[in-house]
């Protein structure tokens, strides 16, 4: 016989709710307050006047009278209860009741007027009716009210303890006992994981190291039937937005493992021990299902060298936190297959024995990326916009030097928003020209109130700028110059500075001599000068100190650094040069700035009539492309952009031996125009 199907005949019962417990402690608690109120229900209310009547006629046998509530309740005679009058009172109780019930209640006003009254009129008839005090005791109220203060108390305490262990009760870390779990986010590679190294562009070298680790959890076999060893730790280094977490992320996608997920602040906490508590218990987790990644994001919040920053001398819960982090690393055994990856932006501050081989054996540097990776992060981003013409991605990748995943992620978004600003159905290539306008200098502010000279001296100043870079061969080439306010600044000049990997002392010097030209044209021009120039006086100071006392460019101090890369003197309170070091850095910082001043004034002076028609034409259209200054000026003398075919030229030519005929060309100008 075939066992019947009990899925259909036997429903799953309801789960049980805590809201029935409180739902029959409130039915219970009015049915005690009815009750213990007499059962009122058929008790009537009535006053003085009909009580003293009722009286004369001989129908009360008994007044009592509650003193503490002034109120008296009236019993009526068997006599009486047969009477019509009395009628509505002679119906029995709703509820048994385990004493007399009234029928008939009153409020009165002082006590010994309403007992004269009563005296009198039994006098008067010669009445046996018996008048009796009590006093009406609610017990249970009572009880409650005597508890009520110290529910609250607990309730607060609890409350209070619950917002201080970090949660609102649904994690393991977020109720009063379970202080010391672990807050880390567990992501379980059949549902959560999704992110995989298609999802991250760029990153080349980065990513490489890590498919080691992804390689390693899938066949971890492959590794130690040969004696080797996984790394224990990985740690990503690299500036805010370049794709570490992102990166970690694609990992555990990749490796299809349990990833766990917290930030280096969830250890940390008011109370003494738990941060140490929660690592073991990550750890403890981890270890349960290993094969297991352990991501801890901005781990500097635990991993900060320890000793320093310590003047109280008292207890530091970071620095147990950091030492058990350490035991835990070096502790669990090498074939647990756990592996720790972690990511910081301050590896500098880091303490060294978390750095040390077999606690995080690799670091992985994540940098920004280049023009070539700027184009696979446009690719990326671009996938769910919807643009309204074939956008050339390596044209957005030379116009943001510079710019991390993250930066490239926000000018996508703000070239969408730009586009829905303006009412378009489709984001163009000039939205974007404007995203990147909008986040490196600022929202424009056209509304601004300047005045017809301030004007033209901005005008003056951004032309300065303009004239000096292009007529310089190292200078970043000119894109764009405004002075349409944007931000904190009544100008702006966009360049597009060389991606360089070294950089040689001319090409700093032109950089500076470019910054100074607008105060080298002010000076030129109106034979004063402002503080329009704060900016680039900063620019400026910064890389002259850099040249005299980081990369030893200055043939005064010599080749000489006192740049600390290691950040071991960042808290000291000396110099390391003595104060006649300091004077010649302090002079020779002021010589090669006031070079580079004068070198723009002659620049200026000798162009000072294209300077003229370039501030007249920015004052005109108040913004101007490179475009414009090829028509004032001519072809920049130092360009070395080609197009394909003639780069391509160009490489036979050198393969065969020949030189260049355009490359002769460029060689010839530059001599010519050569400043």
């Amino acid at each position: 016989m075939a066992k019947k199907d009990t899925s259909t005949t036997n429903p799953k019962k309801p789960k049980f709710s805590s809201w029935w417990i409180y739902g029959l402690i409130a039915i219970l608690l009015i049915g005690f307050q009815f009750l213990g109120s007499g059962n009122l229900a058929t008790t009537k209310k009535t006053t003085t006047s009909e009580l003293q009547e009722y009286l004369r006629n001989g129908d009360i046998a008994k007044i009592l009278i509650i003193t503490n509530t002034r109120q008296a309740k009236v019993f009526l005679t068997d006599e009486a209860l047969a009477k019509d009058v009395h009628s509505d009172v002679n119906d029995k109780p709703f509820l048994p009741s385990t004493g007399a019930v009234p029928q008939y209640v009153l409020d009165y006003g002082d006590l010994q007027n309403f007992e004269n009254e009563i005296k009198n009129i039994k006098k008067e008839n010669n009445l046996e009716t018996i008048v009796d005090y009590d006093t009406d005791n609610n017990y249970l109220m009572d009880l409650l009210l005597g508890i009520l203060p110290f529910v609250l108390i607990i309730g607060i305490w609890l409350y209070l303890m619950r917002r201080m262990s970090g949660g609102g009760g649904g994690g393991a870390g977020g109720q009063i006992f379970n202080i010391g779990k672990s807050k880390a986010k567990l992501f379980d590679e059949k549902t959560d994981t999704r992110t995989s190294f298609k999802d991250v562009a760029g990153l080349e070298g980065a990513k490489e190291e890590v498919e080691e680790i992804v390689d390693f959890l899938r066949n971890p076999d492959k590794y130690t039937s040969l004696g080797g060893k996984i790394p224990k730790g990985a740690l990503l280094v690299g500036p805010p937005g370049t794709g570490k977490t992102l990166l970690a992320k694609a990992v555990a996608g990749e490796a299809k493992v349990p990833f766990f997920s917290l930030s280096g602040s969830d250890f940390v906490e008011m109370f003494v021990g738990v941060g140490a508590s929660r690592v073991r218990d990550l750890f403890k987790q981890a270890k349960d299902k290993s094969p297991a990644i352990i991501f801890i994001d901005e781990i500097d919040a635990i991993g900060r060298a320890r000793g320093k920053n310590n003047f109280t001398g008292s207890n530091d819960e970071r620095e147990n936190t950091l030492n058990q982090l350490l035991t835990e690393m070096d502790g669990f055994g090498t074939n647990t297959n756990v592996i720790v990856l972690a990511a910081t932006n301050r590896a500098d501050v880091l303490d060294k024995a978390l750095m040390r081989a077999g606690r995080f054996d690799r670091q992985i540097y994540v940098d920004l990326p280049d023009v070539r990776e700027r184009k696979e992060i446009f690719e990326v981003h671009l996938r769910p916009i919807k643009t309204a013409e074939t956008l050339d991605m390596e044209f957005l990748a030379r116009q943001t030097p510079g710019f991390s995943g993250a930066d490239i992620a926000n000018v996508c978004n703000e070239a969408a928003l730009i586009a829905a600003r303006k009412e378009r159905k489709a984001v163009t290539k000039q939205d974007f020209l404007d995203a990147v306008d909008r986040i490196v200098g600022g929202l424009e502010k056209k509304n601004k109130i300047i005045t017809v000279g301030e004007k033209e001296t901005i005008a003056y100043h951004e032309a300065g700028h303009a004239t000096v870079s292009w007529m310089l061969e190292h200078a970043s080439p000119l894109v764009k110059v405004t002075i349409v306010p944007r931000g904190q600044s009544l100008g702006a000049a966009w360049y597009l500075p060389e991606e360089r990997l070294i950089v040689r002392p001319e090409q700093m010097l032109d950089e500076m001599c470019a910054t100074m030209g607008g105060r080298a044209a002010e000076r030129v021009i109106f034979d004063q000068i402002s503080t329009g120039a704060l900016s680039d006086l900063e620019k400026v100071t910064k890389q002259a100190r850099a040249m005299v006392t980081i990369y030893g460019l200055n043939e005064e101090i010599g080749n000489i650094t006192y740049y600390d890369s290691s950040g071991q003197d960042s808290y000291g309170f000396s110099k390391p040069y003595s104060e006649d070091t300091a004077r010649k850095i302090d002079g020779e910082i002021s010589k090669i700035i006031e070079e580079q001043y004068e070198r723009a004034i002659e620049v200026l002076t000798l162009h000072k009539d294209k300077l003229t028609t370039l501030a007249e034409r920015l004052l005109d259209k108040e913004v101007i492309f490179k475009e414009d200054l090829e028509k004032i000026f001519g072809k920049r003398p130092f360009d070395k952009e080609f197009d394909k075919l003639g780069q391509e030229n160009i490489d036979k030519k050198k393969e065969s031996g020949a030189k260049p005929a355009e490359e002769e060309t460029i060689e010839n100008e530059t001599e010519e125009n050569k400043i």
